[in-house]
């Protein structure tokens, strides 16, 4: 049966969203994090808030005192959130971290179109985008190390080790970094690709630099985000 439709389940009523709906909409509404994440939390939540409405109205309560109920012995918002947003921020930085690891080896690959695209010619501005994207690559390299590292610290290891409270920060600060290397890189790129004469090769960096560059950077921003939200210490 799908969620929400149990038929012992509080009904709304009065054509108006019922006390439990109203809760976990602004519970929903006061959440960030990435999307799979928090749908995931948010229908436990609302299970757990329908079970427990259930529950009263099995002893004799009204349906809307059997909500009002479950919902004041759940938590406020204000209550709840705290806990809720520090998994959600943990599941965002590993998301980030997830995303950069992923993607640095980019920049390396943009390297190398670039050195490829050298034709040797003394000027050209090739040398310079190679040489350029060696420093980015050690950026991104750097970068990645660090989120691979968080990605431990958020895994099986955080079993044994809790999570460093300023973790989700530093992946939200690595995946700028990488973001921000990679911006560069297709800048130089593009500028390369315009005076060269394999130019081919180095708008295909530069391409493979930008897609890059707009995925590590959506998920740093959104890091970022939630990094600078209050969360409950675990």
């Amino acid at each position: 049966m799908r969620r929400g439709t149990r038929a012992d389940a509080p009904p709304r009523t009065g054509g108006r969203t019922g006390p439990v709906e109203a809760h976990v909409a602004e519970l929903t509404a006061a959440l960030h994090g990435p999307a799979r994440a928090k749908s995931r939390l948010v229908e436990e939540l609302h299970d757990g808030l329908l079970d427990t409405a259930a529950a009263h109205a099995g002893t004799g309560l009204p349906g809307e005192e059997a909500a009002r109920r479950a919902v004041r012995e759940f938590g406020t918002v204000d209550e709840l959130v705290p806990a809720c947003q520090r998994e959600l921020t943990i599941a965002q930085a590993r998301h980030t971290a997830r995303t950069v690891v992923l993607t640095a080896p980019f920049l390396v690959a943009c390297w190398y179109l670039a050195r490829t695209a050298d034709d040797g010619t003394p000027g050209h501005l090739p040398h310079a985008a190679q040489l350029l994207a060696v420093h980015l690559a050690f950026v991104a390299t750097l970068a990645a190390l660090c989120a691979a590292a968080a990605l431990a610290a958020t895994g099986p290891l955080a079993r044994r080790l809790p999570a460093p409270h300023r973790l989700p920060r530093l992946v939200a600060w690595a995946g700028t970094t990488a973001s921000a290397a990679m911006a560069v890189a297709t800048l130089a790129l593009a500028v390369a690709a315009a005076l060269a004469t394999q130019w081919p090769l180095l708008a295909a960096a530069g391409a493979l630099a930008a897609a890059a560059h707009a995925v590590v950077a959506a998920s740093a921003r959104a890091c970022r985000r939630c990094a600078a939200l209050p969360v409950a210490l675990g």
